[in-house]
């Protein structure tokens, strides 16, 4: 989908903005973040009207109420981290939009705003799994005897997905 279609980019604009939101607002206390939310938002830069203001801030703020996303955006777990490595002959640099680590597990969520969302893990997008692929890769170089495991956060929902490794496997 174009950019310069007939929404004029509002669904790109939308999904950078609300990636934005997941990496600042779990640093934010809970009881501030529904206002740190509309203030950012409230931004004239974003030229969002009122109503995407509200919609926005809804999504994201159900995204991080939710308690089956908890391990996403537990304390120490980090947002945007850089991912760089080689595998063979091919240099990988990336950034990973959640990074949670807890005791022998290693988790790597990139957050999506395709709507809908596919249902199944098997219906993603093979550049979506690619790139989970890689970062898996790299990761389990970095911590090895680490279990590393990948999701997809689809915003619209909210929904966590995980990747199962037969769908993650490089060619």
């Amino acid at each position: 989908v174009s950019p310069l279609g007939q929404d004029q980019g509002l669904r790109f604009k939308r999904g950078r903005i609300g990636h934005r939101l997941l990496q600042l607002l779990p640093d934010v206390a809970v009881a501030e973040r529904a206002a740190t939310a509309a203030r950012l938002l409230a931004n004239p830069l974003h030229g969002l009207a009122p109503a995407d203001q509200a919609a926005l801030a809804s999504e994201v703020l159900a995204v991080l109420n939710e308690p089956a996303f908890a391990a996403v955006f537990a304390p120490g777990s980090r947002a945007e981290v850089p991912v760089a490595g080689q595998l063979g002959e091919v240099a990988i640099s990336g950034q990973i939009d959640r990074l949670a680590i807890a005791g022998d597990e290693v988790l790597i969520v990139d957050f999506k705003t395709n709507r809908p969302p596919p249902a199944h893990p098997a219906d993603v997008s093979p550049a979506y799994r690619a790139q989970l692929a890689l970062y898996k890769a790299v990761l389990s170089g970095v911590f090895p005897g680490k279990t590393v495991r990948c999701a997809l956060l689809w915003t619209d929902g909210p929904r966590l997905m995980p990747m199962p490794d037969e769908l993650l496997a490089l060619p």
